[in-house]
């Protein structure tokens, strides 16, 4: 079965790493070290002539079934050319092997990883703190209460609201369960067997996309996460209503059901000490009258021949979901950032995004005090986290910019697709997460207001 992800499966580096670190010669002159701190292990890269900044990776949520390596860096390829240019590189793969919500353990361990590199490499003259998916928010955590450690932030592909996400991520397989399997034995959270529950909704919503009347269910599923249907990276951006449903379908099995649905509750509730997770009060219709997805439903539900006033009543009907005091508040500590920011954050995100919806942009740029350091850059693509590495780097030299001038650099997309286009075409390819493979792709940076969050943490 293809699943969101599959292609960052493989064997973590650097099998079997002992507790001590270890140091390997590299090409070019270049040093590798990994290791183990705290139980984790960590990767350090550095370049053959360090220019004096580290920046430190800080990688997203993997669900138990995912694998994934030990990267430095978003995009493969970036890696390459930073080390060629002079940059040093470091990440922490985090407790549990880097599996499941982690963010106050990743905390800690980011910070010791830091530790490290100063005692055993050398004080850097300037860290820059990256985060990818939800790695984003434990970079905006870092930033915010460590101020002293770093000088920078570079968000990409961010769920910065972590809390909010999934529960929109509980919206959604809420109205999964109540109109396309009604009667089953399904439960969101406090499951008996998380994996029976997945596997369940899994079956509905493929059962679902091959009639009109299940593709307008799954689109106002989709609607109340603000899940786009633009899941293939490299294609454009569909059309069709059906092709756009279907790819909405895509993002709810693989985003929302595997990703963020029962087996991801059932790990928030292990790690936060009960569910923090709830719909006690939502009201859908009003959900959907403010979803960036809501033409999409309504031209489905029309189409169907379906009242969407009566499925909306179906969902109002249903039993909610109360989260638990003591887990919200632990969700609140570690997973809703403040926008306590005192340091540049540049954010990169593409406009299709339905994995980490660029609604959460939005939410932490209302949350930060002094909007004038932080900017967000658009990519007109879908898919998540598919950037190429010239737009990972070009992103990354605007907010060098800022903080070697005090200024930001002019970012208008003309401007910034010209930088990438000056790339050679290997740093120029884009990552299909759906498991596509990789394609050079033109630049595509825009201008954009993405949506308003619908379950926002503040």
């Amino acid at each position: 079965m293809r699943r969101l992800l599959t292609v960052l499966a493989a064997a973590l580096l650097a099998a079997g790493l002992a507790t001590a670190a270890s140091a390997g010669p590299a090409q070019d002159g270049r040093r590798s070290y990994t290791g183990v701190i705290g139980g984790a292990e960590y990767r350090v890269e550095m370049p053959h002539r360090w220019n004096g900044t580290l920046l430190l990776y800080t990688h997203g949520y993997f669900p138990a079934d995912f694998g994934l390596p030990l990267a430095v860096t978003n995009a493969a390829e970036s890696e390459q050319w930073l080390l060629d240019h002079g940059f040093a590189l470091a990440a922490s793969e985090f407790q549990n092997g880097g599996i499941g919500y982690l963010v106050e353990p990743a905390m800690r361990d980011q910070l010791a990883l830091l530790d490290w590199f100063e005692d055993e490499v050398g004080r850097p003259e300037r860290t820059v703190v990256s985060g990818q998916s939800l790695g984003t928010a434990i970079a905006a955590l870092l930033a915010e209460r460590h101020p002293h450690r770093f000088d920078a932030v570079l968000a990409i592909c961010g769920a910065y609201d972590p809390l909010g996400t999934f529960n929109a991520a509980l919206d959604v397989n809420f109205a999964v369960r109540t109109l396309l399997a009604p009667g089953e034995e399904i439960d969101l959270v406090h499951a008996a067997d998380p994996v029976a529950s997945r596997d369940a909704l899994t079956a509905a919503v493929t059962r679902a996309r091959t009639t009109p009347e299940g593709q307008a269910r799954l689109a106002l599923a989709a609607a109340f996460g603000n899940v786009t249907g633009w899941y293939a990276s490299l294609e454009p951006k569909p059309t069709d209503l059906t092709e756009w449903i279907q790819q909405q379908t895509e993002w709810i099995t693989w985003a929302k059901i595997w990703g963020n649905g029962p087996t991801a509750f059932a790990d928030l509730e292990r790690v936060a000490g009960g569910n923090p997770l709830g719909n006690a009060g939502v009201d859908y219709a009003e959900q959907l009258r403010r979803s960036s997805q809501r033409d999409v439903v309504l031209q489905a539900y029309q189409k169907a021949g379906l009242d969407v006033r009566a499925d909306l009543d179906r969902l109002a009907a249903q039993p909610r979901i109360t989260a638990e005091r003591d887990a919200r508040r632990y969700m609140y500590r570690y997973g809703v950032p403040t926008g306590h920011l005192t340091m540049p954050m540049l954010s990169l995100h593409t406009t299709g995004d339905g994995g980490a919806p660029p609604d959460s942009v939005r939410w932490y740029a209302e949350q930060v005090r002094d909007p004038a350091g932080t900017r967000r850059l658009w990519v007109e693509r879908g898919g998540h986290c598919s950037f190429s590495a010239a737009e990972e780097v070009t992103a990354l030299r605007a907010l060098l910019t800022k903080l070697d001038t005090g200024r930001w650099p002019h970012l208008s997309p003309a401007r910034l697709d010209a930088a990438v286009n000056r790339f050679d075409p290997h740093y120029r390819q884009v990552l299909d997460l759906g498991g596509n493979g990789k394609a050079v792709m033109a630049p595509a940076f825009t201008r954009y207001t993405p949506p308003v969050p619908l379950r926002p943490s503040r």
